[in-house]
């Protein structure tokens, strides 16, 4: 099993060989499962996958104008290099997934849990994250969540690595444990949310920065009125 290491987090990573000969090339994705695939250099108006499973494969170069996964199983699946626009994934399960220098721009995921799933350098401005749940170690490594939304959330020890948080929104969730360690937060929003994170010794002067934003207060001496 691969994995990949953050600190004292390991993410387990699809168990896929470095070459695509033990994959089968495919046209289409859906039907009741696909297995050993490679989905790759294609362009679509619409993907839609309801009920469905993706099992130990690779989808590359994908782009796609409008995509819902719905009751979708990903398992052992490494999604690199393609743009998922409009995405609407929701009742769904993801485990041993990577998605790698891929634009999911204002994507929601609703009720979706992941596990062991990677997010690295990924494109993820204006998201929308409901009830999503981290059932395993979840990483966003270099992502950008501009404007990004967490909402009702279970991010309990997910980690965030160097990624740009401006004005993200933290909105109620279980936070415990997220690692947000190395990202600037002088821009988010939901500070009142993050009970039991781990930061760093400098965040705790931009989470500070954040909150009066929040508040839209001022800071005066004292002797100044």
């Amino acid at each position: 099993m691969k994995n990949r290491t953050y600190g004292t987090a390991r993410v387990a990573l699809p168990g896929l060989d470095a070459t695509d000969r033990h994959l089968r090339p495919v046209g289409h994705l859906g039907g009741d499962s696909v297995r050993d695939f490679l989905y790759a250099d294609t362009d679509l108006r619409d993907l839609d996958l309801i009920d469905t499973a993706l099992l130990a494969g690779r989808i590359r170069n994908l782009s796609a104008q409008r995509t819902t996964l719905e009751g979708v199983r990903l398992s052992s699946v490494e999604i690199t290099a393609s743009t998922i626009a409009s995405l609407a994934w929701s009742g769904s399960r993801a485990t041993q997934v990577h998605w790698s220098g891929s634009r999911l721009m204002g994507a929601t995921l609703s009720n979706v849990t992941l596990g062991d799933v990677l997010f690295e350098g990924c494109r993820l401005d204006y998201a929308t994250f409901d009830n999503v749940r981290a059932a395993g170690t979840l990483v966003f490594d270099r992502c950008i969540l501009t404007e990004a939304v967490f909402t009702g959330c279970d991010l309990t020890d997910a980690l965030f690595r160097d990624c740009t948080l401006d004005k993200t929104t933290f909105n109620r969730g279980k936070y415990r444990g997220t690692d947000l360690r190395g990202n600037e937060l002088s821009t988010i929003s939901g500070t009142a949310h993050l009970t039991g994170v781990l930061l760093d010794p400098a965040q705790p002067d931009q989470l500070t920065r954040a909150l009066l934003t929040e508040l839209d207060a001022t800071v005066l001496p004292l002797d100044q009125t």
